[in-house]
């Protein structure tokens, strides 16, 4: 079993808030697929990186988690390019971990 997690911004470039809608539709898109999600919403973290010219970059994110049996790499790969380009990011942060149910 895996445990999926993507990372979704607050906000675009420009600092600009998305819709509660953008995330509603995330959130029916994981349950539809995988009978269920986890997101947390109301505490975003941040997340922090360096960029090639050196600076450091900022975003304040929330994370979507679903749980799977298979991890099917290029199903993934092509939503976590979907959702970059709907929430108007370079990339969009989806890892995968393997886990166990206890």
């Amino acid at each position: 079993m895996y445990l999926v997690q993507l990372f979704l911004p607050l906000r675009d470039d420009k600092g600009t808030r998305f819709e509660p809608a953008c995330y509603a539709r995330v959130r029916g898109e994981l349950t539809q697929g995988f009978g269920g999600v986890t997101a947390y919403q109301r505490a975003p973290a941040t997340g922090l990186w360096e960029a090639p010219d050196g600076d450091v970059e900022r975003d304040d994110v929330v994370l979507f988690e679903v749980m799977t049996d298979t991890l099917a790499r290029a199903w993934w790969s092509r939503y976590a390019a979907d959702l970059a380009q709907r929430f108007r990011q370079d990339e969009v942060m989806v890892r995968a971990c393997p886990c166990e149910r206890l």
